[in-house]
């Protein structure tokens, strides 16, 4: 899954970090730990460097999250300096790398897409490899004030605390679907399915004109055809239910068994590559013209090739829906680091959620031409009062979504496995999860 980059603004002041620098020295216990890793030292000059790695997004080469990086190394220069290292490689990758880096103790101070690893996150709070960000957050008022209560909420564990600085806003922490104008309209289709019945004869109407309905993968965790998936379990009260639960029990009931039907089902409709690959697959499909629709969040905004941002449209799921889970979107800081570094960390984290929040006022407060057609038709639906559906990433353990779909997967579009064999394989991934605990 492809993630958010920030439209950073440029020049700003840093005004309001002098208190939570405050704050961050009277907090020296809870900040106190060794220097890091012994690559990363502070320059010459006294200017102390923040060790990060970002991606490069593989399907479009941009460099997620630069301008925030540069708008930050531009305000505190001398003091601090984000030091990227940008690396090509999937989001599955990086997440994998992660773990590797725990155990060998070469994390870098700001890490991202924690939460997108519910049992390594876990992990990393028991054994205090992380920060409790929660005096800091609560303590600075101008920071608090900047985040949405429902993305608050989202970053904060059972009591209380948080451990993922977050961004300001859950509006763009939304996935729903994109749609090609010009290929729906080739099949006389002048507008978005509403509900799922609608979406399924959708799908029919676009096939019987030659153009396949939609650019899917299996490989990682299977996002976009998971997405379609976990939604339309949604539809249901039953299946509403099932996708606020962490860590299921069991997928063998009928919420497991229609979403292993609706998988199924789906993959009738897309391109013959979408077997044993990854999003980039799925998105050149999509944004070649190979398959009309592509289910991802906001992030893909900024992602619109030239050329095709006049005909790229996007729509809630059927039934007014959108898939959001803006923990996924907070940042932690290493523990192991100095002080000096996690304070410039938690600085660097303030800004981006300040530079989200502008963000947003400056999207909802555009008008007419100066959006493109998906970004009206996303702020739209994010106006509509939709129904938000958790992201089963931030739910379902680690070895389903890792190892066990991309086994499972292709054998049950193959029909060498039933939907109630496909639950099966799931729920034994629930006992190697609990084993390994």
């Amino acid at each position: 899954m492809t993630k958010n980059k920030q439209n950073a603004g440029k020049g700003r002041n840093g005004a309001g970090i002098g208190s939570m620098a405050a704050l961050l020295f009277l907090s020296a216990a809870m900040l106190t730990g060794c220097a890091g890793n012994p690559e990363y030292t502070e320059a010459d000059s006294g200017e102390v460097s923040i060790p990060v790695i970002l991606i490069v997004d593989s399907s479009t080469g941009i460099r997620n999250e630069e301008e925030l990086i540069n708008t930050f190394n531009e305000t505190y220069e001398g003091t601090w300096q984000a030091d990227v290292e940008w690396i090509m490689e999937t989001e599955e990758e990086y997440r994998q790398n992660l773990k590797r880096q725990n155990v060998t103790d070469t994390l870098p101070a700001v890490i991202t897409d924690l939460r997108m690893l519910p049992a390594f996150y876990d992990m990393m709070i028991q054994d205090e490899r992380i920060e409790d960000l929660t005096p800091l957050i609560y303590g600075d008022e101008e920071w608090k004030a900047m985040i949405e209560p429902s993305v608050l909420e989202s970053c904060s564990e059972e009591d209380g605390k948080i451990y993922l600085g977050p961004i300001s806003t859950a509006a763009f922490s939304c996935s729903g679907i994109f749609w090609n104008e010009e290929l729906f309209a080739q099949a006389g289709i002048w507008r978005f399915p509403e509900t799922w019945e609608e979406f399924w004869d959708c799908c029919e109407k676009l096939k019987s004109h030659g153009v396949t309905p939609l650019a899917l993968h299996t490989e990682g965790t299977a996002w976009a055809p998971m997405l379609l998936a976990t939604a339309e379990a949604a539809s249901t009260a039953e299946g509403e239910e099932f996708m606020k639960q962490l860590y299921p029990e069991t997928y063998q009931n009928e919420t497991g068994v229609r979403i292993a039907e609706t998988l199924k089902r789906l993959f009738s409709y897309t391109t013959e590559d979408a077997l044993y690959s990854d999003f980039d697959v799925s998105y050149e499909n999509f944004f070649s013209g190979k398959a009309a629709m592509i289910p991802n969040g906001y992030w893909m905004m900024d992602q619109i090739p030239e050329g095709w941002q006049e005909k790229t449209r996007f729509a809630p799921f059927p039934e007014n829906r959108l898939i959001s889970s803006p923990e996924t979107f907070g940042w932690a800081i290493v523990s192991s680091y100095s002080h000096e570094v996690k304070e410039g960390a938690a600085a660097l984290f303030k800004l981006r959620t300040r530079l989200d929040m502008e963000k947003r006022e400056a999207l909802f407060a555009r008008e007419g031409e100066a959006l493109i057609p998906a970004e009206r038709d996303y702020i739209q639906a994010y106006k509509n009062n939709p129904k938000l559906v958790p992201n089963y990433q931030v739910k379902w353990n680690s070895i389903l979504q890792e190892e066990t779909l991309a086994e499972a997967l292709p054998e049950l579009i193959a029909g060498k496995i039933s939907p109630e064999e496909f639950t099966e394989m799931e729920d034994e991934s629930i006992r190697r999860f609990l084993e390994e605990q």
